[in-house]
């Protein structure tokens, strides 16, 4: 029968310890970054098989990280729950995840997710407005992905970490206005999203500072469907020069209404939208939209949950956003 790989035989190969082996297998923070990055790469040439159940009893510790959203529809939190996994991966943790019918499935996810043993949990984007209301688990760490931050206080209940929403914005509406309209149309999302309202701040902001009359909402719920009844309406109004929409699905729809209705997008209409999805620069015509760095806020989530799981105080974290132009405005 084929022996077993021993902390023994990684520390033989890594050229340390037996104790700095365990050590690192524990996740002591006393150990220094260059020699945990031999003892893993000593882990991964032999093969080492962690035995997790056993850690789980020795440090209390499961390396197990909950997810909660709303749902897996939008293109917003497919792209986080895969940056978060992937960030997660390369630190050893298993992901969970659990998905909200509504306010009432709040405290029963919580629930299960500390019935399945996990040091913590990420709330993702749609889901933190509802997770806000709910009471947070006793001892369960928590980091918010895209939601206000909590009340001041000595210390604040959970880590937040955010896109620079209204700074995109900004920088989409101050993109049309160069562009030489008078003014510029927003095709917002839902009423209850943080991330919504912090894109339409920014865009309202950005006008009246500019001096530019701030036209009536439309809204729209983040589907493409959505994007068009907004856009059949848009399209109907010959003073609409300009649109910023809050998505990259919105926009396509409102793309299709202004096209039916004979508006030349990039000509008669410019159009702006938010995440610059893998498919952006493939819509006709090619997409100006502002970028979200999904990879950066996922391993800014881990990152600030897995400094929380340490006692680590809470932290704010907003990463930055890049405007896209192409060939729409």
């Amino acid at each position: 029968m084929e022996r077993r790989v021993s902390m023994g035989d990684v520390a033989a190969v890594a050229g340390v310890s037996a104790q700095t082996v365990s050590r690192v297998v524990n996740d002591s923070p006393r150990v220094d970054p260059a020699t945990r990055a031999r003892v893993e790469d000593a882990m991964a040439q032999l093969g080492y098989q962690l035995n997790r159940t056993a850690r789980a009893l020795r440090t209390g510790r499961f390396h197990t990280i909950g997810v909660v959203v709303a749902t897996l529809a939008t293109v917003g939190n497919s792209r986080m729950l895969e940056a978060v996994a992937s960030s997660a991966a390369r630190r050893g943790f298993a992901l969970t995840v659990v998905t909200l019918a509504g306010r009432e499935g709040v405290a029963g996810a919580f629930a299960q997710l500390r019935e399945q043993g996990v040091d913590g949990a990420i709330v993702l984007n749609e889901a933190t407005a509802i997770a806000g209301e709910a009471a947070l688990p006793q001892g369960l760490r928590i980091v918010a992905v895209d939601s206000p931050r909590p009340a001041p206080a000595a210390a604040p209940a959970f880590a937040t970490v955010q896109s620079d929403h209204r700074g995109g914005a900004a920088a989409a509406t101050s993109h049309l206005l160069a562009r030489g309209h008078d003014t510029v149309w927003h095709l917002a999302g839902p009423e209850t999203s943080f991330a919504a309202g912090e894109r339409e701040r920014g865009w309202r902001e950005t006008l009246v500072a500019a001096g530019a009359v701030v036209p009536p909402l439309v809204r729209g719920d983040w589907s493409a469907a959505s994007g068009f009844a907004a856009g059949v309406e848009l399209a109907a109004r010959p003073g609409v020069t300009a649109v910023f929409a809050a998505n990259d699905q919105m926009a396509l729809g409102l793309l299709r209404a202004l096209a039916e209705a004979g508006r030349v997008v990039g000509v008669d209409v410019q159009v702006v939208g938010y995440d610059d999805v893998a498919d952006a620069a493939e819509f006709r015509p090619p997409l100006t939209t502002v970028r979200q760095d999904f990879d950066a806020l996922g391993e800014a989530a881990v990152s600030a949950l897995v400094a929380a799981i340490a006692n680590t105080p809470a932290t704010h974290t907003v990463v930055p956003t890049t405007l896209v132009p192409r060939a729409s405005a």
